[in-house]
């Protein structure tokens, strides 16, 4: 059997992310609550502004300067704007989904 321990590149990583699905439990009810409360967090909790940013910068891909141009701000108010829309999203998520899932079954 040969040594991987030390082997790198796109084949290691292909045959750990195959290993990994393969051991993992069957977590798609937890993925799929997961994204209701990321969708209501989006919806609920965030600022208008940090909304916009995010899904700019996430579901379109754009850079912070593109999102910058768009929104006639500096990148790195974009960036502020994104990691307080980060925050807020961790936290309602660590705290309030508990909650949150409790309400909704």
């Amino acid at each position: 059997m040969p040594n991987t321990r030390y082997r790198k590149g796109k084949y290691y990583a292909a045959e750990m992310a195959l290993y990994s699905r393969q051991m993992a439990a069957d977590n798609s009810k937890e993925v799929s609550r997961l994204k209701r409360n990321l969708i209501r967090a989006l919806q609920e909790d965030v600022t208008p502004k940090q909304r916009q940013a995010l899904l700019l910068y996430y579901a379109e891909g754009q850079n912070m300067r593109e999102i910058g141009e768009k929104l006639g701000v500096d990148k790195s108010t974009v960036s502020r704007t994104i990691q307080r829309g980060e925050k807020r999203l961790q936290r309602c998520l660590r705290y309030g989904a508990e909650a949150y899932l409790r309400n909704m079954e």
